[in-house]
């Protein structure tokens, strides 16, 4: 066993409790169901004779279908199993043993895991100052990954930040992790002309409700693409994740309704945590970030626990967006349905 992965803690994903009485808030899934044609899709492929074949190895059907949405050329996207296999691919591409990986913190943790993994170095700059984030930026710097919006803070740089960090790092590759992008006012796929060391990597998992079937994508210059899928294993998205993600892209009526929802939810929720005295970031997400000044707020997540409603109690050595150094914990809590919430600020009322 190499030394650096013994060395490795490891990431560790959100809870999955096999209890259907769970309200689940814990790993910011949609709480709405997939477009009903992902179902029809999804028995399309299971009942041809698709399955005794491979997949397309670069998914044109969802590549055609996904650059008609997003306006990009079709050569310009490649797809992955789920965005954290995009990242994958991207840190074996660009950082060699020993490099060097940048991205902001708090953030999400899986980007020192994969310096780790790579044997590479990792350097965290604080999210929360946008010129600690801006440089000196490390002249050695092989990648530098800046989810936008961020988790946990659920806050989305400006564009004038990104196109600066872009040009601050070129020719270094900024890889803009847009997991949440689509509950957000602004993306960068229009600064993706402009600035050729750019490259956005999506989820299906959150704004189309694909979670469980595990497909993400990249976009980028068709001559960075070219590069990659060297690097991606050779079938790494099955028949049935191709069908699925496909359908779910041309349902854009459905994908709106959806996301009306879910805004309006998180605004109802951003408003009912403050009146319970919650410190309540502004988001972009699918989440909201909250933290008090009165109380530790673990034995609120634990509390909750027991009640089975689940929200992901994460601490960090420096807190996002003004916080003060040092012990700094906060709930991230996903975006339910109505339901959902109303039994997750009823057992709140309770518990404070």
């Amino acid at each position: 066993m190499r030394p650096n992965i013994r060395a490795m803690a490891g990431y560790v994903p959100g809870e999955q409790l096999n209890d259907p009485d769970i309200i689940k808030l814990n790993t910011n899934e949609n709480p709405y169901p997939p477009s009903p044609i992902v179902f029809e899709a999804i028995r399309a492929a299971l009942t041809s004779n698709s399955l005794r074949k491979y997949p397309q190895p670069l998914g044109d059907r969802f590549r055609y279908a996904a650059s008609r949405v997003l306006g990009v050329d079709p050569d310009s996207i490649l797809i992955g199993n789920g965005s954290d296999d995009i990242l994958t691919i991207l840190t074996r591409a660009f950082v060699p043993e020993g490099g060097l990986i940048a991205s902001p913190t708090p953030s999400y943790i899986l980007y020192k895991s994969l310096a780790e993994i790579q044997g590479a170095r990792f350097e965290a700059r604080r999210f929360a100052d946008p010129w600690a984030m801006l440089g000196p930026l490390p002249q050695d710097a092989n990648l530098m990954f800046v989810p936008n919006p961020n988790s946990p803070s659920g806050t989305i740089l400006d564009p004038w930040m990104v196109i600066r960090l872009a040009q601050a790092l070129a020719p270094t590759p900024l890889v803009l992790d847009e997991a949440y992008a689509d509950f957000a006012e602004w993306n960068g796929i229009e600064l993706l002309p402009h600035h050729p060391n750019l490259i956005i990597t999506r989820t299906l998992s959150k704004s189309y409700s694909l979670a469980g079937i595990r497909f993400g994508f990249a976009i980028a210059q068709p001559e960075v693409i070219r590069e990659l899928a060297k690097v991606k294993d050779s079938y790494n998205c099955d028949v049935l994740s191709l069908a699925a993600a496909t359908a779910a892209v041309e349902d854009q009526d459905y994908f709106r309704e959806v996301r009306v929802k879910i805004l309006a939810t998180r605004d109802r929720m951003t408003t009912e945590l403050t009146a319970l005295n919650f410190d309540v970031t502004p988001s972009h997400a699918n989440f909201v970030w909250c933290r008090r000044s009165d109380r530790d707020v673990k034995p609120i997540y634990e509390a909750l626990k027991q009640k089975k409603i689940l929200v992901r109690y994460m601490s960090y050595a420096a807190g996002p967006i003004g916080s003060p150094d040092g012990a700094y914990g906060g709930l991230r809590i996903s975006v339910g349905t109505d339901a959902e919430i109303d039994k997750l600020l009823t057992e709140l009322k309770a518990i404070l």
